[in-house]
């Protein structure tokens, strides 16, 4: 008789399973960062050579050059840098790809890009032209990586998943309100060269987006439709990890901190699952007004199944480096 014989798999094996478990855009988005990062490696740029390409201030408003918004989002200055970033939005663009489809995520990321660059020009012009105590070199310091927008993730997922408390590094637990907030201090202590005005306008958008002020930015349902519909994308929308976002069931409205439970969110210990089903089992049928809400429209859906449920995903460290 054969001998029953239990075997692991092995480390490619696993691998390919944890890769083949991301969501298409947050993936793409990870290919993108990471090989940006690998042709700057071989070309020989230095941190010295983002000057054309990293967000500035200066150059944005003198030459009106609005493609920083965006290049200064996907370069990044060091193999920690590009690897701690793409490492910390894997739990964060999983979670909310699944939640409101591919398209609607890329879209959302582009939108927080722009709103983050917006907010950091106003923020630095202020600080630089107040008259109590100007700080001219502001609007010259210049900023790469894709931290910001992370840190607005980080504050979308956080009022998303209803939670009254979230542990840092599973040191200890704080109020959600204020996990961005001491997330942003401790990079600050943590790691140099990093940009405090880049990843603050990045809690910012994140803020406002839940609040609703970016409401009228946002496309309807039919938009994504149409996107998803078109025949030159059916190679992406047929993808095992692309998800519709016309799919599965709408739970329009954030959830309030006083109706979920007190646990840490699935980006640290795993909790959120659990929070999401306790949560959904005790709502009431949603109103014509929660099914309009654009920010968070449901459950998305792969191609061709019934509904995708969110997954969890374990803790990650952020960091962002800020070239001057």
């Amino acid at each position: 008789m054969r001998p029953n014989v239990i075997t692991e798999a092995g480390v490619s094996t696993r691998l390919n399973q944890w890769w083949s478990s991301i969501p298409f855009i947050t993936s793409g988005v990870i290919l993108i960062c990471g090989a940006i990062y690998l042709v700057c490696l071989l070309a020989g740029y230095d941190i010295d050579s983002f000057d054309q390409i990293c967000f500035l201030p200066s150059a944005v408003t003198s030459h009106f050059q609005v493609y920083r918004f965006y290049t200064s989002v996907v370069f990044h200055g060091s193999l920690l840098h590009v690897l701690f970033n793409m490492l910390a939005l894997v739990p964060l663009g999983n979670e909310l790809e699944k939640i409101m489809g591919s398209l609607r995520l890329l879209f959302l990321m582009f939108l927080l890009a722009t709103t983050n660059a917006i907010f950091h020009l106003i923020i630095a012009f202020l600080v630089v032209y107040n008259p109590l105590y100007p700080v001219p070199f502001l609007v010259d310091k210049c900023s790469i990586g894709f931290s910001g927008v992370i840190f607005s993730m980080i504050v979308i997922e956080t009022s998303l998943s209803g939670v009254q408390s979230r542990s840092v590094f599973g040191l200890f637990n704080v109020p959600a309100k204020w996990y961005a907030w001491i997330l942003l201090v401790l990079f600050q202590f943590m790691a140099s060269n990093v940009s405090l005005l880049g990843h603050l306008c990045g809690i910012l958008s994140g803020f406002a987006y839940t609040y609703g002020l970016f409401n009228y930015l946002l496309p309807g349902p039919s938009f994504y439709s149409s996107i998803e519909g078109l025949s030159v994308l059916s190679v992406c929308v047929r993808r095992p990890g692309f998800i519709l976002c016309t799919g599965g069931t709408t739970y329009g409205q954030l959830p309030t901190y006083s109706n979920t439970s007190t646990a840490p969110s699935a980006l640290i210990n795993g909790n959120f699952l659990r929070n999401i089903t306790s949560w959904t089992l005790s709502r009431q049928t949603t109103t014509t007004q929660e099914q309009k809400d654009l920010r968070f429209p449901g459950r998305a859906r792969t191609l061709g199944s019934a509904g995708t449920e969110p997954t969890t995903r374990g803790a990650t460290g952020i960091q962002q480096h800020s070239q001057s």
